[in-house]
C-alpha cells in the first residue's frame, strides 16, 4: 500500500418466546444506565423432557406484537448505544416467534445452512460470554438498527466446544437477517484484551455485509455494519461454455485500477445506476481489450468504510478513503460497488457477473488484498467493528505491554502466523476462488504476512508456505508487495517456494533514474529491462516473478511523474508530510502545468519511453487505470481520500487522447503480445542478448542499445538515449537477407511515433533525439 524506497452434540432443544410474566426476572444492565426486560427463551431437553430458564435467553427487540423495543444508534465514534423504547402493552403472542434450537455445530465458522437450520459458529479463545444478535429490518433508512435486536445469550455449557461458541437455529428466514456479536471478557488491556460487549460486532466469516447502501452516503455516515447471509437466491449461472482464462504468468499485461474510479465520472457516459460499479467494469470491457492488457489487478473491493476518516475530527475528516485499504471483513464483497445501491446480495451476484464478463473477453481478475491490518485504528483512537472486540489478544500483534504494534502504518497488524488467523485468510482466499472465481491476488504490505506472532521476521513464514502448497490456489497468482512499514524490505528475498512473484521496487525506481537522466544508471537499467536475474535468478523463480512496473496506485502518476519534481498534497490536510519524498521524478523544466509546447512535447517522449521500457522488459508488467491518456493528480502522490476527479478516469480526456497517447500506449501492449521476445520463460541466455555496449563503466552515458535475438531471425533492436543531445549511433547487421524496419521513434509525433509494419530504409546508422527510444524490427 505504501511507496517503498525505495459438534455438533445429540442433544435438541425446542425454543418457544413467550410473555413475561409477573415472576420474570428484573431487568438487566446492558449498557451503562440502560436496561431492557428479558423474555426467556425456554428450552425443552427432548430426551429427558426436562426444562431449563437459563440455557438461553432472547431480548426481543421489534415485533409486530407490541412486545417492548429495544433500538440500537451509533455515535460518532462508531460504538453501539442502546436505548430502551417506552413498553407497550403485551398483546398478540399467540403469533410470537416459536424457533427449534440447538447447541449447533463447530464447523463451519460463520453461518451455514444445516439440516436443522442455520447454524452460527464464531472463534473466541479469551471471551467469557456470548451473544448472538438478530436484527429482522424493516427497510427503512438502510444502515442503522431501526428494526431492534433479538439477543440470544450463548450458554457455555452448551454452545461451546473448545474456543468455538456456536448455536443453530431452525425456522430463521433463509435471507434479509442481520446479525452479529456481543462478547464480553477480561478487561485487562495491559494483557491485550479489548473486550466491549456494548458493541455488536461483525462475524469475521460473514459472507455479506449490510452497511450504507451508497458509497460515500454523508447522511449515513455513522451507521453500523452487520453481517447477514443469502441462502434464497439460486446458485450463480456461470454458463455451460464458461472457462477460466488460464494465462501463462509470462504472458500477463496487468492492469491496476479501482472499480469505483474507473466508471464513476459523469464522462463514462453510464447510467447514474451503473456508474462506479461492479456493472459498470462490465460496459467499459471493449476499452480494456482495445488498450490490449489481459488482466486486471482491482484494488481493495473486500467490504471497507469508506468514511472512516469523518469518524471524529482530525486533519482528514474531508476525505473519503476510496481506495479500499481498510478492511471490514475478509469474505465479503464491497457492498456499495452495487448498482442502484443494491446492497450486499446484489453486490455478490453483481461481483460474479463483472468477472464472468472479464473471463469471457480472455481478461483475468487479481484481487489487491489486504490482510496485514484492518479497519480497527490503534488503541489512542480504538473503532471496534470485528476483531478488536472478538479477541484483540490472538487476531492482532501486541507488544509485551499489550499494546497494538504498527508494522502496517495504520495502527494495528493483524497477527497473520497465529493458526487461527492464518486459517482464516487461507478460508478468505479459498472463498475468493471457489465462489468468485478469481485468478490470484496482490498482497498488501505482505512483508508483515512473514512476521512471527512477536513480530520478528521469519525465514520460513507457515501463511507464505501454506498459500505457496494450497491445493485450491494453485492455479492462482500470488504477488506480494515484499516490503511493510516495519522497514522489513524482501525485494528479491521474500520467501516464495518458487511460486510467489513480487512488485519489484528495485525496477520501478532504476527505471526512472534511468530514463529522467541520472548518471550511473546504464547498468542498473540493462539489469532491469533483462528481467532482474540479480534478484530472481535463484531456485526455480522465473523472470516472470518480477512484477515490473514503474507507476502504481501509490504514487505520481505518470503524467506526474513527468510534471512534477515535489509531491503536492496540501489538499490531503496533513501540511504535505504524507505521502513519499522519494519520487525519482523530473518536471522537465517546469513545475506541474504549462503551454510551453517544447516542455509539454518533451514531457509526452518521456512517458513513452516509460511505457515502451516497461513493455519491453522481461518479466510481467503492470501499468495503472489512466496512464493510457495521461491522467494527472497534480502532483497529489497520496490520493487515496479523493473521491473525485483526482482519481476518477476521465473518459472525456481519453477520447482527446485516442489518436496519439492512447493510440502508443496501445499498440506497444498489442506489439508486446505478438513477440515472445519480450516475455521469456527463463532469464536470457548469452545467444538471446546482445549488448551494443563496450563501455559499462562509462558514469556519464545514458544511452543503451541491445538486439533481442529470434530464432527465425526476426531480432529487434532498441536504443535509449536518456541524454540531453542527439545521438548518431551505429546499427548491427540485421540477420541475412533482412533488414531493419522502425517500429517505434518517440521523438515523432502520431502517427509516425508507431508503426506496426515498420519503416523500411532504414541506414547503417540512426540519429537518436535526446529523451527518446527507438524499436527496430528485422524483417524481409
Amino acid at each position: 500500500m505504501l511507496h517503498q524506497p525505495l459438534l455438533c452434540t445429540s442433544r435438541s432443544f425446542h425454543a418457544s418466546l413467550f410473555s413475561a410474566a409477573a415472576n420474570t426476572p428484573k431487568p438487566t444492565s446492558l449498557a451503562g444506565n440502560l436496561s431492557t426486560r428479558h423474555i426467556w427463551l425456554k428450552f425443552t431437553n427432548q430426551a429427558t423432557g426436562s426444562t431449563s430458564n437459563n440455557s438461553c435467553r432472547g431480548i426481543v427487540s421489534e415485533t409486530r406484537d407490541g412486545v417492548k423495543l429495544r433500538t440500537t444508534n451509533t455515535n460518532a465514534y462508531g460504538r453501539a448505544q442502546e436505548e430502551v423504547i417506552k413498553d407497550e402493552a403485551v398483546k398478540g403472542m399467540e403469533n410470537k416467534p416459536s424457533w427449534e434450537i440447538s447447541p449447533g455445530q463447530t464447523f463451519p465458522l460463520g453461518v451455514s445452512q444445516v439440516d436443522n437450520g442455520v447454524n452460527f459458529a464464531i472463534f473466541s479463545q479469551h471471551a467469557t460470554a456470548v451473544t448472538l444478535c438478530l436484527v429482522f429490518p424493516e427497510r427503512g433508512p438502510i444502515g442503522t438498527l431501526d428494526g431492534g435486536i433479538i439477543e440470544l445469550a450463548l450458554d457455555p455449557h452448551l454452545n461451546k466446544t473448545g474456543d468455538v461458541w456456536h448455536i443453530c437455529i431452525e425456522d430463521l428466514p433463509r435471507s434479509n437477517v442481520l446479525y452479529g456479536y456481543r462478547i464480553d471478557g477480561p478487561q485487562d488491556w495491559g494483557k491485550g484484551h479489548r473486550f466491549d460487549r456494548s458493541i455488536v460486532l461483525v462475524d469475521p466469516y460473514a459472507k455479506l455485509i449490510e452497511g450504507r447502501r451508497h458509497f460515500g452516503d454523508i447522511s449515513m455516515k455513522l451507521s453500523k455494519f452487520l453481517g447477514t447471509y443469502d441462502f434464497d437466491s439460486l446458485p450463480f449461472d456461470w454458463g455451460e461454455n464458461y472457462k477460466l482464462p488460464n494465462i501463462a504468468e509470462k504472458d500477463l499485461v496487468i492492469y491496476e485500477m479501482n472499480v469505483r474510479a474507473f466508471t464513476n465520472d459523469e464522462s463514462s457516459g453510464l447510467d447514474n445506476n451503473i456508474r462506479g460499479s461492479y456493472l459498470g467494469v462490465i460496459e467499459k470491457i471493449p476499452h480494456l481489450l482495445e488498450l490490449g492488457i489481459n488482466a486486471v489487478e482491482l484494488l481493495p473491493i473486500f467490504e471497507f468504510d469508506e468514511l472512516e476518516l469523518q469518524r471524529r475530527p482530525n486533519p482528514r475528516d474531508h476525505m473519503i478513503n476510496t481506495w479500499g485499504y481498510s478492511t471490514i471483513n475478509f469474505f465479503a464483497p464491497m457492498s456499495r460497488y452495487a448498482s442502484a445501491g443494491g446492497g450486499p446480495a446484489n453486490a455478490s451476484q453483481e461481483f460474479k457477473q463483472m468477472v464472468k464478463a472479464l473471463h469471457s473477453a480472455g481478461i483475468e481478475v487479481i484481487l489487491d488484498v489486504v490482510y496485514n491490518h484492518t479497519n480497527e485504528a490503534d488503541d489512542p483512537h480504538p473503532y471496534t467493528t470485528s476483531f478488536r472486540g472478538i479477541d484483540n489478544k490472538v487476531y492482532y500483534m501486541l507488544d509485551d505491554k499489550g499494546q497494538l504494534m504498527n508494522f502496517s502504518g495504520c495502527g494495528n497488524t493483524l497477527n497473520c502466523n497465529h493458526p487461527v488467523v492464518m486459517e482464516l485468510i487461507l478460508d478468505s482466499l479459498r472463498h475468493w476462488v471457489t465462489e468468485y472465481h478469481v485468478d490470484g491476488f496482490r498482497f498488501d504490505l505482505a512483508s508483515v504476512l512473514c512476521r512471527g506472532t512477536d513480530g520478528s521476521p521469519l525465514n520460513a513464514p507457515p501463511l507464505i508456505r501454506a498459500i505457496a502448497k494450497d491445493a485450491v490456489l494453485s492455479r492462482c497468482k500470488i504477488i506480494a508487495e515484499p516490503w511493510d512499514c516495519g522497514g522489513l524490505y524482501l525485494v528479491g528475498s521474500f520467501p516464495n517456494w518458487d511460486r510467489w512473484a513480487e512488485w519489484n521496487g528495485i525496477y520501478r525506481d532504476d527505471i526512472r533514474k534511468f530514463i529522467k537522466g541520472d548518471s550511473g544508471m546504464k547498468g542498473s537499467f540493462a539489469t532491469r529491462v533483462s528481467g532482474s536475474s540479480d534478484l530472481y535468478r535463484v531456485n526455480k523463480r522465473r523472470p516472470y516473478h518480477s512484477i515490473n512496473f514503474v507507476i502504481a496506485h501509490d504514487g505520481f502518476s505518470l503524467r506526474d511523474l513527468v510534471s512534477y519534481n515535489f509531491k503536492h498534497n496540501e489538499a490531503n490536510g496533513e501540511g504535505g508530510n504524507d505521502g513519499c519524498n522519494d519520487n525519482f521524478s523530473w518536471n522537465c523544466g517546469l513545475e506541474g502545468e504549462t503551454d510551453d509546447a517544447s516542455i509539454r512535447a518533451l514531457r509526452s517522449r518521456q512517458m513513452k519511453n516509460f511505457h515502451l521500457a516497461l513493455m519491453i522488459s522481461q518479466g510481467t508488467p503492470m501499468m495503472l487505470m489512466g496512464d493510457e491518456y495521461g491522467h494527472t493528480r497534480h502532483g497529489n502522490n497520496n490520493s487515496y481520500g479523493h473521491d473525485s476527479a483526482i482519481n476518477f478516469f476521465l473518459w472525456d480526456q481519453l477520447d482527446a487522447r485516442k489518436g496519439d497517447h492512447f493510440r502508443f500506449f496501445s499498440n506497444v501492449i498489442k506489439y508486446r503480445h505478438a513477440h515472445k521476445l519480450f516475455s521469456h520463460e527463463n532469464f536470457l541466455s548469452e545467444n538471446e542478448i546482445t549488448w551494443h555496449e563496450d563501455n559499462w563503466d562509462n558514469y556519464d552515458s545514458k544511452f543503451l542499445a541491445f538486439t533481442l535475438h529470434d530464432r527465425n531471425g526476426e531480432d529487434i533492436y532498441l536504443a535509449f538515449n536518456a541524454h540531453d543531445y542527439f545521438l548518431e549511433v551505429s546499427l548491427p547487421t540485421p540477420p541475412t537477407k533482412r533488414r531493419w524496419f522502425r517500429v517505434v521513434d518517440t521523438n515523432l509525433k502520431s502517427p509516425d511515433d508507431f508503426v506496426l509494419d515498420g519503416v523500411p530504409k532504414v541506414g547503417k546508422t540512426y540519429s537518436i533525439a535526446p529523451y527518446s527510444s527507438i524499436l527496430l524490427e528485422a524483417k524481409f
